[in-house]
């Protein structure tokens, strides 16, 4: 019996790179698509076949989902795009239609929690018509992952932490969210897409280990670099668009960030089910705080001293 054969989209970021080590590991074949060659080569050296290109080419996703077992698509994130929804849509088109091209039957989608929204959840919304356009093609099983606010997100306070003594965001204190670990979508993807069982149109929440607000987090990754009192300030919203400007990322992104803080403020952008043992994933926040939060914050100021 021959080898099954996946395709992985985002290969080198924090979810494709689990997804594609768990099932290399596992023996199978991995086609790791991504823009450079470089960034694959880790994967390459552990047996992928590398596919080199842009997910707004459908003819080169064609290429890379022929005769696959199964897909994981995905939008990957640019903070520089003019127009957001119209990229993510852009890319969701050409992957629809290298679908539908190379005929694949099987594909996990990564959207977000909030993706059964059409308005109000900035760039979530792009999700939403994803899901909208893989639900319309025929002969395709999909399974559309939901996960809830990546801990990874907190890893764009190291800056904050290091030049204010604070952690802070435009999300309210009192706000209890959702947080999953990157690495703990990554692990389901790759059992989904392992066992290949699901069947038609579906959908599969993932609300991480707990819910948690913004100054329980910041506890957790205070204690981790040293920080006990660490503290969490909320940002009033007209700060975080002059800080993301200034950081390069584009006007219509930053509007799309600022409506997505509002829509998780005042309730929107939540998850569509109750927690449950399915939707639940392993990875604690004191976990991530000690093996991902503070080896990063440490990097970084150790590459700050360096360069003083």
């Amino acid at each position: 019996m021959s080898k099954k054969t996946f395709a992985i989209t985002g290969a080198t970021g924090n979810i494709g790179s689990v997804l594609a080590d768990a099932l290399l590991g596992r023996g199978y074949q991995v086609r790791a698509l991504g823009r450079s060659k470089d960034r694959l080569q880790s994967l390459i050296e552990k047996g992928a076949e590398s596919y080199i290109g842009t997910l707004d080419d459908a003819e080169f996703l064609t290429r890379a989902f022929t005769g696959v077992d199964a897909a994981f698509t995905m939008i990957p994130p640019n903070a520089t795009a003019e127009n957001f929804r119209a990229y993510q849509n852009q890319i969701g088109e050409a992957l629809a239609t290298a679908i539908k091209q190379s005929k694949v039957t099987q594909v996990v989608n990564l959207s977000s929690i909030g993706g059964h929204l059409a308005a109000g959840t900035g760039p979530i919304k792009g999700l939403h018509d994803n899901e909208e356009r893989f639900n319309t093609l025929e002969r395709v099983n999909v399974i559309h992952l939901r996960p809830a606010f990546f801990m990874e997100n907190l890893l764009f306070g190291i800056e904050v932490i290091k030049n204010m003594g604070v952690n802070g965001s435009g999300l309210d204190p009192q706000v209890s969210l959702p947080m999953i670990a990157t690495r703990d979508i990554g692990a389901v993807a790759a059992d989904l897409l392992e066992r290949g069982a699901f069947t038609g149109k579906a959908v599969r929440e993932l609300l991480g280990h707990s819910d948690l607000t913004m100054p329980e987090a910041t506890t957790a990754i205070g204690k981790s670099i040293g920080k006990d009192d660490l503290k969490y300030v909320q940002f009033p919203y007209e700060n975080v668009r002059v800080a993301l400007l200034e950081l390069g990322t584009s006007a219509n992104v930053v509007e799309q960030m600022i409506e997505m803080y509002r829509g998780m403020n005042e309730g929107i952008v939540r998850g569509a089910e109750q927690r449950s043992a399915e939707n639940t994933t392993p990875t604690t926040i004191d976990e991530f705080a000690r093996t991902v939060f503070a080896p990063a914050y440490n990097s970084a100021a150790q590459t700050k001293s360096g360069s003083a």
